[in-house]
Order: structure tokens, then C-alpha cells, then sequence
């Protein structure tokens, strides 16, 4: 087994599969699990109790991949280039804002099936080996791994940043129990810049490295089942599953790089600028049909009809946006209608007003 000439090739047959980059580190999570252990603690992981639940198993690779020794960890670029502008459509309120990351094909299934095929290149070089590919399969402290890998280092939005690519991709790891070469690790560019903890819309990066999940955009249209608070709902503006505002603001992603995964670089669904109305139309079974294979449908049409509902409640008040709320005041979800209910209330509110 010429472990060496193996690591050699991994690079060039990342590339080939779409992956930006490539990097090797040991088991060892540093302070992750710390962190993260106080990070609970505080509270900041809202209603993801799988993220306690998980704590213990994150930081013991070899509990998921008996006799790991490395993990081997991969960034897939996903900036949509043909997609209309970010800022733009965050400035028009009738359009639906939807994360950048979200306009293409389930990223899941993308980065499994590339990293799946990049271990079956190495088993056909060096024979069988212990192994296990990750994206968001299991609790894996990636952002950790990924800089102890050499891919980046840890922005102060808690993203992994890089000079050569930003933060707009993905991150997956395939653990190991081959004793690869380590890649080393890069140093700290964020300096003394604050542009993300600026342009946070809720405020929810409450200090450098820091995110406070409860307040975060992301967690409130997609991992949050319940109600958004009131308080937070006229601050989500028009964006109805997740939030690029920290990224967008980056000085590092004018460096991004264009996914290079045809799967990723299309967008689906005209989501990239679609109206808030149109969307809120949608019957269940549209919503099913056309979020097949989207990471959207995760939320299921509930949640969707739910954050649609906040944003329409953030547009300008005209006729077509009060009829389309109407619409809908009598939804079978006390969810949605709770949502439908806050909106038109605003709207009521401002033509009074008028």
C-alpha cells in the first residue's frame, strides 16, 4: 500500500469529481467540543436538541469509524453564477429571498455521492479500508476538521472562510482509518474587520466567533417547527429559507468561486427571484412536486407557508399582497393562520395609518 502516491492522486481526483479543494487532518477536534459544550449550555442551540443529544459521539470520531486516524475534508463550491444578484432581490420586498445555497439540487445527495466516489478511487488504489462519508449525516464538527485540514480557518461568522474561495460552499468528510499524509493548516485573515456581526439582520452573531442560533435567520426558516417570535418576524424581511447577509458582506467571498457541480450551478424553480405572491399560492402538492430533490422540502410546506407569511407581512401593502394573505386566513394550520393573522395585522395597520 503506497500511501503516499495515494495522497498525491487525491487532489486531482477530487477536482475531477467537483470538488474546490481537498485537505487531511487527524481525529483530534482540538477545542470543538468545549465549545460546543458551552455553546449549549448557554442556550444558543435553541430547539436543536439533537445537537446535545450528539454532543458526546461528535467528539469521538473513532465511535463513529472504529480505528479512524484521519479525516480526509472536501469543500464543494455552490455560488449559483447565473442566479440574479443577492443584494438585489434582498432589496425588492415583493420577491422571495432564498439562500443562494438552496437554489440548486439537495446538497446532501450531491456531496455524498462525490465523496462516496473518491473513496471508491482510493480503495481501487490501495484495496479495502475502513471509511465512512459525512455530510450533515452525522455529528461531525466540520468547520474544525475543515481548518485543521488546511481549507480554511474559522471566520468570525463561525463559517469557514478561505483567501481563495470565501465561505460559499459546502463542507464533507470521509473518516479513515488510512494513516495519510496531513495537510497544514492556514492562519487567520478575518483581522480586525466586523462586516458580518454588522450586517447580521437579528443580531444573532452576539460577538466574534459567537452566534447566538435563536436569533439566526437560517435557524428560524428552517430548523425552528414552531412559531418565529414576534419580535424577531419584522427583522426576516423577505427572506424565506435562510440568510446570506453575513456572507454577502464578506470582503472574502469577492473570491468565490462558481460551483462547478452542474447540479449545484442550476437553479431550480426560478427561486433565485420569484415573487412572494406567487409563491404563496402554491397547493401542497405543487410545493411537493417542485421541491423534489431540493433541500427545501425539508421544511415541508407548513414551515414554507409559514415564512412566506412573515415576508409578505414585511412587503409594501398593496392589494395583491392583502388578497393573497386573505387567501389563506382560514388555512387548515393554526401555524400558518397564526403567521397569515400577524401579517395582515400590519397591513390593517398601515392603511390605517394611510
Amino acid at each position: 500500500m503506497d500511501i503516499d502516491a495515494l495522497a498525491r492522486r487525491l487532489d486531482a481526483w477530487s477536482r475531477e469529481l467537483g470538488f474546490g479543494a481537498i485537505g487531511v487532518s487527524d481525529v483530534d477536534p482540538g477545542d470543538a467540543p468545549q465549545r460546543l459544550r458551552d455553546w449549549i449550555d448557554a442556550g444558543r442551540h435553541g430547539t436543536m436538541d439533537y445537537m446535545a443529544r450528539h454532543a458526546a459521539l461528535r467528539a469521538s470520531p473513532d465511535a463513529l469509524v472504529p480505528g479512524a486516524l484521519r479525516v480526509v475534508s472536501v469543500r464543494m463550491d455552490y455560488w449559483p453564477r447565473d442566479a440574479r444578484d443577492a443584494r438585489s432581490v434582498l432589496d425588492a420586498p415583493k420577491r422571495a429571498y432564498v439562500s443562494r445555497y438552496a437554489l440548486g439540487r439537495d446538497y446532501h445527495k450531491v456531496m455524498r455521492t462525490g465523496l462516496q466516489a473518491l473513496a471508491h478511487r482510493m480503495e481501487a488504489e490501495v484495496g479495502p479500508f475502513g471509511y465512512r462519508v459525512f455530510c450533515d449525516s452525522a455529528p461531525v464538527f466540520e468547520v474544525a476538521f475543515g481548518a485543521k485540514a488546511g481549507l480554511g480557518w474559522r471566520g468570525k461568522h463561525t463559517l469557514l472562510l478561505s483567501r481563495e474561495a470565501g465561505s460559499l460552499y459546502f463542507l464533507g468528510e470521509i473518516y479513515t482509518d488510512l494513516p495519510l499524509p496531513l495537510t497544514a493548516p492556514v492562519g487567520a485573515h478575518c483581522g480586525s474587520c466586523t462586516a458580518c456581526l454588522d450586517a447580521c439582520p437579528t443580531g444573532a452573531i452576539v460577538a466574534p466567533y459567537e452566534l447566538d442560533a435563536r436569533r439566526c435567520i437560517s435557524y428560524l426558516t428552517i430548523e425552528l417547527h414552531g412559531a418565529i417570535p414576534e419580535a424577531l418576524r419584522p427583522l426576516v424581511g423577505n427572506r424565506i429559507y435562510g440568510c446570506d447577509d453575513c456572507q454577502i458582506v464578506c470582503p472574502w467571498n469577492r473570491y468565490a468561486q462558481a460551483a462547478a457541480h452542474p447540479d449545484l450551478a442550476r437553479v431550480r424553480n426560478g427561486l433565485d427571484d420569484a415573487s412572494l405572491v406567487d409563491l404563496f399560492a402554491w397547493a401542497e402538492d405543487e410545493f411537493d412536486a417542485r421541491m423534489a430533490g431540493s433541500a427545501i422540502r425539508r421544511i415541508g410546506y407548513e414551515r414554507w407557508l409559514r415564512n412566506i407569511a412573515v415576508a409578505l407581512g414585511n412587503a409594501p401593502t398593496s392589494d395583491d399582497v392583502v388578497k393573497a394573505l386573505r387567501s389563506r386566513e382560514h388555512d387548515p394550520s393554526a401555524l400558518v393562520r397564526e403567521h397569515v393573522a400577524w401579517a395582515l395585522g400590519r397591513h390593517e395597520a398601515a392603511m390605517g395609518d394611510g
